[in-house]
């Protein structure tokens, strides 16, 4: 778990303007771009959870920011990495 991101819980704005709280899951690095994903907070790993994938970006202050990820083949690549994670891990 990263610790560059502070704790593990976030709170996202979804499409509607909702303010839902997510959990960090994992943080992957895929073509040089840095990737958390997170689900909702009040659910598990377990059980099926929505994964979001988000990506970080530096604005033109040098602000670290998370922005959705536009590319699907990009988000089911990272989503693949972390699911296979995740099995690697109740492998365990």
């Amino acid at each position: 778990m990263s610790e560059e991101y502070g704790n593990d819980f976030v709170t996202l704005i979804d499409e509607d303007g909702n303010e839902v709280e997510f959990e960090h899951i994992d943080t992957v690095e895929y073509e040089g771009v840095t990737y958390l994903a997170f689900i909702p907070a009040e659910l598990s790993v377990e059980e099926d959870a929505e994964v979001v994938i988000m990506q970080v970006v530096t604005d033109e202050n040098g602000e670290e920011l998370l922005e959705g990820v536009e590319d699907d083949d990009i988000a089911d690549a990272v989503f693949n990495i972390v699911m296979e994670r995740a099995e690697a891990e109740d492998e365990e």
